[in-house]
């Protein structure tokens, strides 16, 4: 049987695995609100002046805007999160993302105050960017740190569906405010989902402040484990495990906002559908992958988590084709059928097991820091600029969804060339890593204070 991130178990287990996912849902409702927002409507309220497909390339750039972030965020939190506390810094991810996401809905637009409306858009979104930087690495190294023998995989994926449970939460109250009529959409009732978020936050912080360190967190604190400059020390010694980290993303990265965001802007501009025909396939296939990601991650406990992902991405690379086919079918069931067999088998193979195996690629010390630059790195491009490249190639190819198979195809065996050459590590034990690497402090001291 793999070993356990920990010996932990019963309430404390529970309350780390409860609030890491309630509150990785909370900050992914507030970071993809803005997706779909930057799909329907950031176009016509912030850049009215230019034309549609301009306008729409500057929405989904101010989209990119909060991926440029991302990675300082992850730096920032990593260092604190390895160097003074996982559950302080999560706290200051939440109130911050909390924060900005109010004040986006609360922003005048481009009619009442010109420019300095997209300026302050951009602006928030850089402050959303930061906050989910450093809210990811936090939030699935609690749940995994506190996990029971065995079960790192499936605690992980927990955190996980708060990505999909954000984007089910946050498309849902779109596709109610949505339904109406477009003048009242336009003028108020797109800001009713970011406004939201501040009750949301309240409630997150209240779960927050119950937790506790993990055990092999606070183990090597006391025997001198912490490492004095997290980030420059995974850096310099763990550069493989970055690169390793990095190219894995390629397969949900930027796929995944191929699936749910850019999805928006190509039924409704390219294929001339009704918008709800999109929010409503998103959300059904956001709710199956809910449900999928914990088993992906449970199976990766039993069969290692190379299997996992290299089956998933080979599926996403597979069906790429067969998406875009039934996507461009117009059909609305097929559309959402093709959402959802995506999501489910392709998405759901390789974020399941992701967490897991990040916590169990660096060690205790380095940890928050290791997870956070390998995952926010791949961020930047993978994510942010994804719906700008994809609209792009679209444009380039006349409208042809080849080039988007490609693009999807081409990502997802990035991911499973890099996972073939990874290590397999479910059946590492982080205390014993923990342990090792207060050792190795130990014997640094040592060696700095004996005369040689």
């Amino acid at each position: 049987m793999p070993s356990g991130a920990s010996t932990a178990s019963g309430a404390p287990a529970r309350r780390a695995l409860s609030s890491s996912t309630i509150g990785s849902v909370i900050e992914w409702y507030d970071f993809t609100i803005y997706g779909t927002a930057a799909a329907l409507v950031i176009n016509r309220l912030f850049f009215p002046q230019v034309s549609s497909a301009a306008g729409i390339m500057a929405a989904f750039a101010t989209f990119a805007a909060g991926f440029l972030a991302r990675p300082v965020g992850g730096f920032v939190a990593g260092h604190y999160g390895d160097k003074v506390s996982r559950k302080a810094t999560l706290v200051v991810t939440l109130t911050v993302m909390g924060a900005a996401t109010t004040l986006i809905g609360l922003l005048p637009t481009h009619d009442r105050i010109g420019l300095w409306a997209p300026t302050l858009l951009v602006l928030l979104r850089l402050v959303q960017g930061f906050a989910v930087g450093g809210e990811w690495g936090g939030a699935v190294l609690m749940a995994v740190e506190h996990a029971p023998s065995g079960r790192r995989g499936l605690y992980g994926a927990w955190p996980q569906t708060g990505v999909s449970a954000g984007l089910l939460l946050g498309t849902g109250v779109f596709s109610a405010v949505s339904l109406l009529p477009d003048e009242q959409f336009l003028a108020w009732g797109w800001r009713l989902p970011f406004l939201a978020s501040a009750l949301l936050a309240g409630v997150g912080l209240y779960i927050r402040f119950r937790i506790s360190e993990p055990e092999s967190i606070v183990q090597a604190a006391e025997s001198g484990g912490r490492s004095r400059r997290p980030l420059v020390d995974v850096v310099r010694k763990h550069p493989k495990e970055v690169l390793i980290a990095v190219g894995a993303r390629f397969a949900e990265g930027g796929n995944y906002y191929i699936f749910t965001v850019f999805i928006l802007t190509y039924l409704s501009e390219q294929l001339d559908l009704s918008r709800q025909v999109g929010l409503t396939g998103v959300m059904i296939a956001a709710a199956v992958d809910i449900a999928v990601i914990p088993l992906w991650g449970a199976l990766s406990d039993r069969v290692g988590r190379r299997p996992v992902f290299i089956g998933g991405a080979l599926f996403m690379a597979a069906f790429a084709g067969p998406f875009f086919l039934m996507v461009d079918t117009r059909s609305p069931v097929l559309i959402c059928l093709a959402l959802v067999v995506m999501m489910a088998l392709g998405h759901g193979a390789v974020f399941g097991p992701l967490a897991a195996f990040y916590a169990e690629l660096f060690p205790a010390r380095v940890r928050y820091s290791g997870v956070s630059v390998g995952y926010q790195a791949g961020s930047v491009v993978l994510g942010g600029f994804t719906p700008m490249l994809a609209t792009s190639v679209v444009l380039w190819s006349g409208g042809a969804s080849w080039s988007l198979m490609v693009l999807v195809a081409a990502g997802a065996l990035i991911a499973a060339a890099t996972m073939a050459v990874a290590p397999e590590t479910f059946r590492r034990s982080l205390d014993a890593e923990a342990g090792a690497a207060a050792r190795d402090g130990a014997v640094s001291r040592a060696a700095v204070t004996t005369p040689h």
